[in-house]
């Protein structure tokens, strides 16, 4: 019988939601995580106007998350 050691299962383990956790705010996350956007790859398919009609996303949501990705040299696609 397998046993599974705790710190190999939490490395493992990928909690849903977490993508963008600390950067942004919960409801900016759940607007993302409803239109299936959940790395940053995924986000620079986006143009920076669909995201802001995203239920959820606002201004300030918007300004973190365009810092965040210019720190990680991604941007969202031209529109």
């Amino acid at each position: 019988m397998a046993k599974c050691l705790s710190s190999v299962c939490i490395v493992s383990h990928v909690v849903e939601g977490d993508f963008l956790r600390g950067i942004i705010a919960t409801p900016a996350r759940r607007a993302l995580n409803r239109e299936k956007i959940d790395s940053l790859e995924k986000l620079s398919d986006y143009s920076e106007k669909e995201i802001m009609q995203l239920h959820g996303f606002g201004k300030n949501a918007m300004q973190k998350l365009k810092v965040y990705m210019s720190e990680n040299h991604v941007s969202f696609k031209n529109n």
